[in-house]
């Protein structure tokens, strides 16, 4: 076959996918006018709760037998932090081209670590869940596997762990937590923002009672991703894709996540309702039809608007703003605000505390003294580790290397299913909304009332 001929059915395929894509959009759109409806019928459905995942503990693994699937992006820093862990051992890798999967074995070698099992293909992942020697699968693949993959590793017998978003509609939420309840088996989102410094020094200060009671949070996810979205960085352009077929706050658990912890929720308070809006798409459309002229995707006439605005109001009356905006030329920012009846912090654009008795917040070397106080005990403890693990400064490394300490010592997680399918459900929602003029829609409770008993996040000593 010529090279004309191979790239012409590739080209033509592409077209295909998208125009299928369109088709299936408008059947979405008809599906979602209808999505209040649905939601009640779902929520009805799931019955009582089988095994409440919050605070559960799992008998203790002495050394984690661990997979990676997906090799492409964030999956070989995974395998590096592993590898260099104690009490867990890398013991399969997969990957959709195979070539992947072997160059992260060889840095096993490097390591002088075991070698792995090495699966490829579009079901090797199906043949690495049924291992017998298999404790936890790590999911860091595109966002339309993470729960099909999730599931299928708890039905399997093994623990889940999986990139942001865990879950892209509600039924997929459900099925997380569903399948995590009957299996007893941990699902974690991996929110690594929850283990950044400033998030971790400020749900300390909460527990602490710093802020008094929080009645205000903003999160966000302000991230110009144009030039990754229209190169060959995500494989098939899958990121693109979503963009293109989705209007709506598609990604917001780096912000949402850490808020959440220190407002308590599914752990004394509940999301309730949400609403959102988009504003109207001038740059990624614009980029696409000049950096990809010669595609199909230049011929798409529907893109994701540059920035969402999101509100969610929580069952004792608090409020959360999340923004989402991967299309503008802004500086970086998850926001991470707090609001309190005492004192407010805010991460960006500078790391700020401020206590209203006082008049001005405290900035740069104004924050030195509060940071060694309040200082989490975890970060205390992990921070020079996971920094020399790496991974988004550090954040990575301790986020793995906590999740490798609870299942060692047979600990509940810092993050359970509940967490999981509330901060992933927020995208979901956020598209009826901006589709139906920003109307409010109610927020499944996938605790089913536990959230009402469940205790806080403890800060680990």
């Amino acid at each position: 076959m010529t090279n004309e001929r191979r790239n012409f059915l590739k080209t033509a395929a592409l077209g295909a996918g998208i125009i299928a894509a369109g088709s299936i959009a408008k059947a979405e759109c008809a599906k979602a006018a209808k999505l209040p409806e649905i939601l009640d019928q779902v929520n009805k459905d799931q019955g009582k709760q089988a095994q409440n995942m919050c605070g559960f503990a799992a008998p203790p693994i002495k050394n984690v037998r661990i997979a990676v699937i997906g090799l492409g992006n964030r999956g070989p820093n995974a395998v590096n932090r592993m590898a260099k862990l104690k009490g867990v051992t890398v013991v399969a890798l997969c990957d959709l081209i195979r070539n992947r999967a072997e160059k992260c074995q060889q840095t096993l070698i490097n390591l002088k670590q075991p070698k792995a099992k090495i699966f490829s293909g579009e079901n090797g992942w199906k043949d690495l869940c049924k291992m017998e020697d298999l404790d936890l699968v790590y999911i860091v693949t595109p966002w339309r596997l993470h729960t099909p993959m999730a599931v299928y590793a708890m039905e399997c017998g093994k623990h889940a762990a999986v990139d942001v978003p865990a879950a892209t509609t509600v039924e997929e939420c459900w099925q997380l937590v569903n399948t995590s309840e009957r299996t007893k088996k941990h699902c974690m989102q991996l929110e690594n923002c929850c283990y950044d410094n400033f998030e971790m020094m400020t749900l300390n200060m909460t527990r602490k009672g710093v802020f008094g009671e929080i009645v205000h949070a903003e999160a966000a996810y302000i991230h110009d991703l144009i030039s990754l979205n229209t190169t060959g960085h995500y494989q098939g352009r899958w990121r693109l894709q979503q963009n293109l077929k989705r209007n709506g706050n598609l990604y917001p658990t780096h912000g949402l996540g850490p808020v959440s912890q220190c407002m308590n929720i599914n752990r004394g308070d509940q999301y309730s309702y949400m609403t959102s809006m988009s504003s109207k798409d001038v740059n990624l459309g614009p980029a696409v039809k000049a950096r990809l002229k010669n595609t199909p995707y230049a011929k798409s006439e529907t893109f994701r608007g540059n920035m969402n605005t999101s509100i969610i109001k929580t069952a004792n009356g608090n409020t959360i703003m999340v923004q989402h905006d991967v299309n503008s030329t802004r500086p970086y920012s998850r926001i991470h605000l707090l609001s309190g009846s005492k004192a407010m912090c805010r991460k960006y654009p500078i790391e700020m505390v401020a206590f209203t008795h006082r008049g001005g917040g405290k900035r740069g070397k104004e924050l030195i003294p509060l940071k060694r106080k309040y200082e989490h005990p975890l970060y205390k403890r992990m921070g020079a580790v996971a920094k020399s693990l790496g991974g988004h400064g550090g954040m990575d490394g301790i986020m793995d290397a906590r999740l490798i300490e609870c299942l060692n010592n047979g600990a509940p997680l810092d993050q359970d299913v509940y967490d999981a399918a509330a901060w992933s459900v927020i995208a979901p929602l956020s598209e009826w909304s901006v589709a139906n003029r920003s109307n409010s829609i109610d927020v499944p409770d996938f605790t089913r009332g536990a959230w009402k008993k469940n205790t806080p996040l403890a800060i680990v000593e």
